[in-house]
């Protein structure tokens, strides 16, 4: 994908001339850092960076805080492009390319818990600590048929939930959840994961032709060990290359 681009597409995915691209610093895997003129520097960065390149158009970072606040801008001509999780509930305003990287998302119980496997945290009388809007959330809001969902703003407000509260589980993103454990003696991951989270590139859905180009680009990216050779540049761990 280094051939030219057509004009019809760089209009739509730039119409200012420069390609704004929406970015969620929450997300600790990509976004691991910043320039010191305040620039986010990370896997998502580079991505948002590389599209640019090939549009031939500057790049300019509109940052969030949450996830959820960049989904709501959709539409609102405040962004070009979104690099979000990929959601059902997203993708009513957004166009979504192919996931170009996955995180795995599960639970920590307590010490002592009843609860052995993912399959147990969704019962009666379980209440579970989430960072609402985070996509595994939005994920568990959809699937969670008989725990309680407890949600909170922010990564580590969700944390201190959870111990505070003595609540039955906390969920998150593996690689957080790694972290957090040490806050949790004796506590334990559940094996396996209920979601992985799919990290896409989004457009808003009225940019047919542009998205069409976000899907190509997408595949490119990961067929072409882009996506890996970002992962393994920014020392990611935790950060796959979606299939």
């Amino acid at each position: 994908m280094t051939s030219p681009v057509s004009p019809d597409i760089v209009r739509q995915l730039a119409p200012s001339g420069t390609l704004r691209v929406g970015i969620n610093l929450s997300n600790f895997l990509l976004v691991t850092g910043k320039t010191g003129s305040g620039d986010p520097v990370g896997v998502a960065p580079d991505m948002g960076a590389e599209i640019a390149r090939r549009l031939n158009v500057p790049v300019k970072y509109i940052t969030y805080k949450t996830p959820g606040e960049l989904a709501d801008m959709a539409g609102t001509d405040t962004w070009d492009i979104g690099l979000i999780g990929a959601e059902p509930q997203r993708a009513e305003k957004i166009a979504f390319s192919p996931a170009y990287c996955e995180i795995e998302a599960t639970y920590i119980v307590p010490a002592g818990s009843p609860l052995k496997t993912l399959a147990d945290v969704d019962k009666p009388g379980v209440r579970i600590a989430v960072t609402a809007r985070a996509a595994y959330g939005l994920w568990l809001e959809r699937n969670i048929k008989q725990a309680t969902l407890v949600g909170t703003d922010t990564l580590d407000s969700a944390t201190d939930r959870f111990i505070n509260d003595k609540l039955e589980a906390l969920a998150g993103l593996k690689p957080k959840l790694l972290t957090d454990i040490t806050r949790v003696p004796g506590g334990t991951i559940l094996d396996g994961h209920f979601m992985t989270v799919q990290q896409a590139i989004g457009t808003a859905r009225a940019n047919a032709e542009g998205a069409a180009y976000l899907k190509a680009f997408a595949d490119d990216a990961k067929a072409s060990g882009l996506v890996a050779n970002l992962i393994a540049k920014h020392k990611v761990i935790g950060l796959s290359v979606a299939r």
